[in-house]
């Protein structure tokens, strides 16, 4: 997509994209006739009180390697209403007597969050609670696999999500089914289902190069289900998320060293994984319990290639940990660089790299920071290789030559570029580099009210830029009740999070695996 485009798509947002929270128009419903039911278009965010305008399709046929998944949305619109819709997808019946299961089309209804549009210092970044002339709107982004049917009243549009995984082992050729769609139990509908299973194969997403990382809070998690932290309930409730991130292609495991490394900028913030004791007789002990627990879990949900541990220098600089001598929490006040600071984090890092060489994960692991400036940075740099030489350091920030090559995973902001040679030595060397986006970004972006196309663009300029891959600051720090709404008290909506609770996944981040998997077929070309 070329940046006319960009500029074109930012322009037409709110026309295009959403509805604002209101009644429907009789006019604009009047010549529509009972429940209609089509194929559309997976580009298209259909507004929940508005009449679908395109030609209407009941045949749709899409193709893709083998091992790839491939998408398709069909919409239903009425003007009286439709009670207990509902839909059945049947097996897809290829040659020689071979299937693509019903089971590998997973599916939802695309239901409607509350969403709000950029700030008025034309970016996403603010607090929309103090720009009440900010235009509250519905979007249609999340897809409902437990819905198993919904009401839908006059006047009224609704989207039917499809992502139909062809098997890696099935024969190539034409598979044919079809979705049939009733009300009451009546047969409003059959749409006809085409899949071309190719000649090719794509590799399983835990195999791809794309390096994803969107960073977890489980704490959101527990929040939201009303589950104590660290408990079986816990991880039972995250497992379908974090499953359904690893089918994504997520290559990295988000953890923290300290209390709030981000101080309080979500909803739920994040505690430390691990736990501070400074004992009576003034030694200190590190409990990794719960570190330990999260990244095992993590692993067992398809999670291998890398933890990234947050954060040595967070945006405050203060360090919670518990004293056994008054039997209370205190903090240590500390800048980077002082005294104090470097026997404090100098102490618990060379016993965390023991740790993690017991555990077998002192290759995979990164000490990680976010949005430092180069000062800092060569601070923290100074502090780890003295307590540690061998440490993998990672940074999310402004790109700094100085400091690169000390750097193992390196994003930088989407506006910036990495050298092209420094982007091959760093290949050679097997080392990271990625691209970030923020709330900064406009489009491409992954905002709620954003393109679907932006996500899969994101992707693909991944490509283009030779970049390993892409990194975004927040998989699921969910808002209250995501939901109903994705608005958050800072930052345009949606940027806190692109997967909901429950492992229900969203229409940009099946736009953003499409992307990946496009970027996978040039990887795969390339390396035969």
């Amino acid at each position: 997509m070329n940046k006319f485009k960009f500029i074109l798509l930012v322009s037409l947002l709110p026309q295009v994209l959403l509805a604002r929270i209101d009644a429907p128009d009789p006019q604009e419903w009047k010549d529509v006739k009972g429940v209609q039911v089509s194929w559309g278009d997976i580009d298209m965010r259909y507004p929940k009180h508005s009449v679908p305008m395109y030609s209407v399709s009941d045949r749709i046929s899409l193709d893709g390697w083998r091992g790839e998944r491939v998408y398709a949305q069909a919409v239903v619109w009425t003007a009286s209403g439709a009670d207990d819709l509902e839909y059945e997808i049947s097996d897809l019946k290829g040659p020689r007597g071979h299937v693509i299961p019903a089971e590998n089309i997973s599916s939802g209804f695309v239901t409607y969050v509350k969403g709000d549009t950029f700030f008025s210092n034309g970016t996403g970044c603010g607090e929309w609670s103090k720009e009440p002339h900010i235009d509250s709107v519905l979007v249609a982004d999340c897809i409902d696999h437990c819905l198993e049917s919904v009401n839908m009243s006059p006047m009224q549009t609704q989207g039917i999500w499809f992502t139909c995984w062809i098997p890696s082992d099935v024969a190539p050729g034409e598979y044919k089914g079809s979705v049939r769609v009733r009300s009451k139990g009546k047969l409003i509908k059959r749409l006809g289902l085409s899949v071309v299973a190719g000649e090719n194969v794509l590799p399983a997403p835990e195999d791809w190069h794309f390096h994803l990382d969107l960073w977890q809070n489980p704490y959101a998690v527990a929040r939201f289900h009303g589950v104590e932290l660290w408990t079986p309930e816990h991880f039972e409730a995250m497992r379908p998320l974090m499953t359904l991130l690893a089918k994504a292609g997520q290559k990295v495991i988000t953890t923290t060293l300290i209390h709030k490394p981000w101080g309080g900028q979500t909803y739920d913030h994040f505690e430390s994984m691990v736990e501070w004791v400074k004992k009576s007789d003034g030694t200190w002990e590190y409990g990794f319990g719960i570190f330990d627990r999260w990244v095992e879990f993590m692993m067992s949900c398809g999670i291998t290639r890398q933890i990234n541990c947050y954060s040595i220098a967070p945006w405050h600089s203060s360090f919670q940990y518990y004293d056994e001598a008054t039997d209370t929490l205190k903090t240590l006040e500390a800048h980077v660089g002082t005294p104090e600071y470097t026997e404090f984090w100098g102490r618990m890092l060379k016993a965390f790299a023991a740790h993690l060489r017991e555990k077998g994960w002192f290759e995979r692991c990164a000490i990680a920071m976010d949005e430092l400036p180069l000062e800092t940075m060569r601070k923290v740099i100074d502090v780890i290789r003295k307590a540690e030489p061998d440490f993998k350091i990672a940074l999310a920030g402004n790109y700094h030559p100085e400091i690169e090559k000390e750097l193992y995973d390196y994003c930088i902001a989407y506006g910036q570029t990495f050298p092209e040679d420094v982007l091959a030595r760093r290949k050679s060397e097997g080392k990271v580099s990625t691209y970030y986006t923020c709330c900064t970004e406009l489009a491409p972006n992954l905002f709620t009210i954003s393109e679907p196309e932006d996500a899969m663009v994101l992707a693909l300029e991944m490509l283009e830029r030779k970049s390993d891959g892409y990194l975004r600051w927040a998989y699921n720090s969910w808002p209250e009740n995501p939901l109903t709404d994705s608005r958050f008290r800072a930052f345009t909506s949606g940027d806190t999070f692109i997967a909901y609770p429950g492992g229900r996944t969203s229409v940009r981040l099946e736009r953003l695996v499409q992307g990946i998997q496009q970027y996978e077929k040039v990887m795969v070309s390339k390396n035969r």
